[in-house]
């Protein structure tokens, strides 16, 4: 279940997302669909075609009065820039002498490997769907997904932790510092939602003005900035994903998947790089057994996964954002067609888009925990889904 494609060009008429299978009976809200690609949207940094997009989610197949039936869900969210692209992204008609081929490639950008691999003359053919335009589809898919986890009581969450050079406290810190801020789920939840009307989606206010001045300052100098996100998901039950196979793997499913985020060039999962500088002793999480809580860990090093599989703590994931590859003061390249020296093409960005990312970090996260949610308890319709995990739970009890 939760299979999915995306399709659409930055500039063409629309993006589509079709999830190809989902559970009958799930109750799915349109408005949390278009919260999620309104948060998707915000964040400071972020580029002039912000300002045109509104995203709004068209339901197009899959759901009748709120809720699935079991058949394909189709999606579209229209692309309003596409009025100012007719002739260029025209998908009916031929070239126009007045479409000027873009035959000059950015750095880090897919435009030289895509033409190459392609056989393309024109970059645009490359970049349109290389472009993070496309993380907007995922994230309604994402949306759908989060839907689906919050029957489980499962919550997913993100912050900033690093913007350009400049870090600010991650989960696992700011939950040493203030154990009893964030004991109760209502704590957490509101911690995360007062984020969402932050500026960068970090927590500490004075590390959020440096970090802005640090945005202004590259963005004055021609540059982009990328920076770290956490995501925190809770609620997980011990058992998604399998020690049997590595593709099984849990960390294996949500490392391939992340990594497909554009302009994501790292994940780690727990202490990650941090804990391979570790002695083993303080590398893992102590094993206690609690006759109410059942097993528990005192520490979270892991990160909620351990041999592939959840154990029953919090997942933590931490993902680098490298800084994006179009620049107002383009780097040297060479044009794929003359092959004369050229400065890189510049095309309309963003400067900072991290905590965007973050959000489309939060949605893919909610998708690889759905699939594997519906992998591990099965069933055509969410009440059977249900059932059968409420049996798991009882079967945990009893161990």
């Amino acid at each position: 279940m939760f299979e999915y494609l995306t399709a659409g060009e930055s500039h063409g008429p629309r993006l589509t997302a079709v999830i190809k299978n989902l559970p009958a009976g799930l109750r799915v809200e349109v408005e949390k669909i278009n919260d999620e690609l309104y948060r998707r949207q915000q964040g400071y940094g972020r580029g002039d075609r912000m300002k045109i997009e509104s995203d709004k989610i068209i339901i197009n197949s899959g759901l009748r009065h709120k809720e699935t039936l079991g058949t394909p869900l189709s999606m579209t969210i229209e692309n309003k820039d596409w009025q100012n692209w007719l002739e260029a992204m025209a998908p009916d008609k031929e070239r126009s002498a007045e479409v000027e081929a873009l035959t000059n490639p950015r750095p880090g950008h897919a435009d030289l490997p895509g033409a190459l691999k392609y056989n393309h003359r024109d970059l645009r053919n490359v970049l349109e769907r290389a472009s993070a335009r496309e993380t907007a589809a995922r994230t309604a898919v994402g949306a759908v997904a989060r839907q689906f986890l919050e029957e489980f009581g499962v919550n997913v969450y993100s912050h900033v932790v690093q913007i350009g050079n400049l870090k600010s406290e991650n989960w696992t810190d700011l939950k040493a510092k203030n154990p009893e801020s964030f004991n109760e789920q209502e704590a957490i939840n509101n911690y995360f939602e007062k984020l969402d009307q932050t500026p960068l989606r970090c927590g500490d206010s004075t590390k959020t003005e440096a970090m802005k001045n640090l945005i202004d300052s590259w963005r004055a100098n021609g540059d982009s900035v990328g920076g770290v996100f956490e995501i925190v998901v809770t609620g997980l039950p011990v058992g998604l994903g399998s020690h049997v196979h590595w593709d099984l793997k849990l960390e294996s499913k949500l490392a391939a998947q992340l990594m497909g985020i554009q302009a994501i060039k790292g994940v780690e999962i727990g202490s990650g790089f941090k804990g391979a500088g570790l002695p083993g002793s303080k590398a893992h999480d102590e094993i206690y057994y609690d006759l109410n809580k059942g097993f528990y860990r005192s520490s979270n090093q892991a990160g909620g996964i351990e041999g592939g599989m959840t154990n029953g703590e919090e997942l933590i994931i931490r993902l680098a954002m490298k800084p994006i590859p179009t620049l107002a003061k383009a780097l040297h390249s060479a044009d794929i067609i003359s092959k004369k020296e050229r400065t890189a093409a510049k095309e309309r960005s963003d400067v900072c888009a991290v905590p965007a990312a973050s959000i489309v970090g939060e949605a893919v996260t909610a998708i690889v925990l759905a699939q594997s949610t519906a992998d591990k308890f099965g069933g055509d319709s969410i009440k059977e889904i249900k059932r059968n995990y409420n049996s798991y739970l009882e079967q945990l009890k009893k161990f």
